[in-house]
C-alpha cells in the first residue's frame, strides 16, 4: 500500500501541520487493518506502514493465546536475520512482554535495546546494528492483547507526541485483533449449532424412517411365515421401499447441509474450487469456475452461497444432461451474484413441475437472504441461473 506523499517526511520534525499528518497516519493504517480479512496480513500490512511513516526498519506484534496464556509472534515485518533466520528466538517471553503482563507497559514506550532481551545477546549476530527500541501494548476493554514492538538502527528516542499516536494505532491494532477472534468464535458457534441441528434432524427423520422401514420388513417376514398371499407381501414391502427412498431423500439433504463444514478453515474460494474438483470425479460434464472480486464476507452469506452453489450444481448435472456446466461468483460492492449455465436440454421455468427441478428451495434459501433468483431456460436452449444476494 503506497504511503501518502504528505506523511513521507523523515525525523521528528514532520511539518507545522502535526493535525493533518495525525489524521493521514491514521487512516493509513485503519486502510491497512481494513485491507485483509486475514489477522496476519492486516497486521503486517499495518506493521509495515507505521515502521515507513515513523522511519523505522522493524517492526512485529506478540499476542496472548487466548486459551494457553502464551504470547505467539502474530506477524513481523523486516525481521534482521539474526531473528528472522531463527524462529525459535521469537518464541516465548521477553523483557517487553515481562514488562507488560506485570503492568508495568501502560503505553507506548521507548526501550533501551541493551534492555531487550531478544536483541541484546545477538550483537554480530545479524541485527543490523539496531540500537532503538520501542514498544506499545495492547489492550481491549481493559485485557491483555499482546505488544507491538518496533526497533532502527538510529538511536533516537520518539518524542510524547509520537508515542501518543503509536499508542493510538496500539488501539486500532486491538479492535483489529479482537475483530478477528470475535469472528472466528462467530464460526466456531455457528458450527456447533449446525452440527446440532443435524443431530435433531437426523434423530428426527432418519432414524424414524429407519424404523419404520424396520417394522414393515418384519411384517412382511411374519407374512412369510404364515403363507399369506403374495400380493399382501409385496404391498408391504412396496411400502417399506417407499419409505426407504424418502429417507434416502433426507439422507441425502442432510449430508448436503453437512458439506458446509467445507467451509471450515478456509475461504469461499478455495470451497467451492474443491466443490467443483469433486463434481468432476461424479460427472462426465466439462465444468468451469470462475470468482471475480475480493471483500470479506459474513459467515452466514459464506454458508449460504456454498449451499446454494452445491443445490444449483447437483441440480444441473441431475437434470440438465449439459456437456458444459460453469459456476461463477461475482463479488460487487453491494451483492453477491451466483450464476449457473449449463449447455443441457433446457425446459420451459413456466410449464414446470413444482420443485421438479429442485428450485423451490432455491428460491426460497435465497429470498430468506432478502435476495433474488432468476431463472432463463427454454426446451433444447440450456439453462442459466442467477442468485443475487444483497451484502449490505
Amino acid at each position: 500500500m503506497p504511503i501518502p506523499s504528505s506523511i513521507r517526511e523523515k525525523g521528528p520534525d514532520r511539518g507545522s501541520r502535526p493535525r493533518e499528518r495525525e489524521l493521514a497516519i491514521l487512516n493509513s493504517v485503519a486502510a491497512a487493518l481494513n485491507a485483509s480479512a486475514d489477522l496476519k496480513a492486516s497486521l503486517g500490512a499495518a506493521l509495515s506502514q507505521v515502521a515507513a511513516l515513523f522511519d523505522l526498519k522493524t517492526s512485529w506484534v506478540f499476542l496472548i493465546d487466548r486459551r494457553t496464556g502464551e504470547p505467539y509472534l502474530a506477524a513481523a515485518e523486516n525481521l534482521p536475520p539474526g531473528l528472522a533466520n531463527h524462529p525459535s528466538r521469537m518464541t516465548g517471553s521477553c523483557y517487553c512482554l515481562d514488562t507488560f503482563r506485570q503492568g508495568d507497559l501502560n503505553g507506548a514506550a521507548n526501550v533501551n535495546v541493551v534492555t531487550c532481551s531478544r536483541l541484546k545477546w545477538l550483537a554480530g549476530e545479524g541485527t543490523e546494528g539496531l540500537r532503538f527500541h520501542a514498544s506499545v501494548p495492547l489492550f481491549a476493554h481493559g485485557r491483555e492483547l499482546g505488544v507491538m514492538n518496533f526497533a532502527s538502527p538510529e538511536w533516537r528516542q520518539l518524542s510524547p507526541e509520537d508515542l501518543r499516536l503509536l499508542h493510538t494505532v496500539g488501539d486500532m491494532l486491538s479492535v483489529a485483533v479482537e475483530r478477528a477472534w470475535l469472528f472466528a468464535d462467530s464460526l466456531e458457534t455457528g458450527a456447533v449449532e449446525e452440527r446440532s441441528r443435524l443431530a435433531r434432524e437426523i434423530h428426527d427423520t432418519v432414524a424414524q424412517g429407519l424404523t419404520a422401514t424396520a417394522l414393515h420388513l418384519d411384517t412382511a417376514d411374519a407374512l412369510l411365515e404364515s403363507g399369506a398371499d403374495r400380493e399382501r407381501i409385496r404391498a408391504v414391502l412396496g411400502e417399506a421401499l417407499r419409505v426407504t427412498r424418502a429417507n434416502l431423500d433426507e439422507v441425502r439433504r442432510s449430508v448436503l447441509d453437512l458439506r458446509a463444514a467445507a467451509l471450515e478453515g478456509r475461504g469461499l474460494e478455495d470451497a467451492l474450487a474443491s466443490l467443483i474438483e469433486a463434481s468432476r470425479r461424479e460427472d462426465g460434464a466439462e465444468l468451469h469456475f470462475e470468482y471475480i472480486g475480493a471483500r470479506p464476507l459474513s459467515a452466514r452469506i459464506e454458508t449460504n452461497l456454498y449451499r446454494i452453489a452445491q443445490e444449483a450444481l447437483a441440480n444441473a448435472m441431475t437434470h440438465a444432461e449439459a456437456r458444459s456446466i460453469t459456476l461463477r461468483l461475482t463479488l460487487e460492492p453491494h451483492r453477491a451474484l451466483l450464476t449457473i449455465e449449463d449447455d443441457g436440454r433446457g425446459f420451459s421455468p413456466k410449464a414446470r413441475k413444482p420443485d421438479r427441478f429442485g428450485l423451490v428451495g432455491l428460491d426460497e434459501r435465497v429470498r430468506l437472504l432478502g435476495g433474488e433468483l432468476r431463472v432463463e431456460s427454454r426446451p433444447g436452449g440450456g439453462a442459466r441461473l442467477e442468485a443475487a444476494l444483497p451484502l449490505s
